[in-house]
């Protein structure tokens, strides 16, 4: 009987936020387990709002270079032989660790290189191949096939308290704000950041029509940098470091819609089933397009402009997209292709939707 299950997701917060799905589905299937999560110390806040969790353990890069041995005898000690079923996300050597230690029952992500994984098959109970051409949603529900769990392949909303959200509504009218799109110009890594001299005449053409736009943002270097470059416009309101991801969660629910990177905060706007209007450069979109949950599908072509169910996705008109790099150099520098996207596209595509748009009642 499984009543104790770890699921191991160490990776970006985009990859714990689309774990909810399978997280939801264990749970009802098993009959209500205690199921913990064992996630990367920057993830932990995303961890947290995860449906049904009973406890978050957490790896710290910043220990492992300083406290490796005491880390690492931590961690084995709190998941040692303690569970019914683990089961692993990722595919790294780590991991992979973790999950054949917490469990006779393990499951794993693995790669398909032979001399990478060849281990991995004789220390775990069960695996499957990591897939690069498939979307990270479904990725994530491969563990579920092994299990014989039926399942929807849908992204699973976080939900918030009401008094969260009575925090967010009062602030907006204090603001006097009323419709409202969210655009966020940052993401976790610089070489997914869209030109600051391309954003300014987006937003200035945003002020211009008078479409209300509010800026979201955190706290890491990347935010503060682009909080200092906001210009002071019209209709755009700079929330920047602003507001907690409760309360963007809540902000992104009553929005008309996202604009911005690929990045986590899409990943909620469209787990919502809000409208999309993402900027992507050199991503591999079959894995991290926005995921559908009206036709549970993704996009799988590299094209300009394209547009499937609630979700629009621009890229650069240039043979190299999308290459899959952290940048041009591969070392998380530059993305020319950021740079063809032109913002007088994006603005044309946005205005049409809004003029057919009918904002929900609050």
């Amino acid at each position: 009987m499984i009543k104790k299950i770890l699921i191991i997701i160490q990776r970006s917060n985009g990859d714990v936020f689309l774990s909810y799905g399978l997280i939801s589905y264990l749970y009802l299937n098993f009959n209500k387990p205690n199921i913990d999560l064992l996630v990367n110390d920057d993830t932990a806040s995303v961890a947290k709002l995860a449906p049904n969790i009973t406890n978050i353990i957490t790896f710290s890069y910043s220990k492992k270079k300083h406290q490796r041995y005491q880390q690492e005898t931590e961690i084995i000690r709190k998941i040692y032989k303690k569970y019914d079923l683990s089961i692993c996300l990722t595919a790294s050597d780590r991991s992979v660790i973790y999950a054949s230690l917490a469990s006779r029952k393990s499951i794993s992500a693995i790669d398909l290189s032979i001399s990478k994984s060849w281990w991995k098959k004789i220390i775990l109970s069960n695996y499957y191949y990591f897939d690069h051409s498939l979307h990270i949603v479904l990725n994530n529900f491969k563990a579920l096939d092994i299990l014989d769990i039926k399942y929807q392949a849908k992204t699973l909303e976080a939900q918030i308290s009401e008094r969260v959200q009575f925090k967010v509504l009062s602030r907006l009218k204090k603001n006097k704000i009323d419709k409202f799109l969210i655009f966020h110009p940052s993401a976790q890594y610089q070489y997914k950041i869209y030109p600051k001299y391309l954003r300014d005449i987006l937003l200035s053409m945003f002020s211009k029509s008078g479409i209300k736009v509010i800026i979201t943002g955190g706290a890491t270097k990347i935010d503060q940098e682009i909080d200092k470059e906001i210009p002071k416009l019209a209709n755009v309101y700079n929330f920047i470091g602003k507001t907690s991801l409760e309360e963007y969660i809540a902000l992104s629910k009553i929005s008309q819609g996202y604009i911005g990177m690929d990045t986590l905060n899409m990943h909620i706007a469209a787990s919502q089933n809000k409208r999309i209007f993402a900027i992507f450069g050199p991503t591999n979109l079959k894995m991290w397009s926005p995921w559908s949950n009206f036709s549970q599908r993704c996009a799988i072509r590299n094209t300009p402009l394209q547009t499937y169910d609630n979700t629009t996705i621009f890229q650069a008109d240039l043979s190299c997209v999308a290459c899959g790099k952290a940048g041009c150099d591969d070392n998380h520098g530059k993305s020319e292709c950021l740079e063809h996207i032109d913002p007088k596209r994006i603005f044309s595509e946005i205005e049409k939707y809004l003029d057919t748009f009918q904002f929900p009642l609050l």
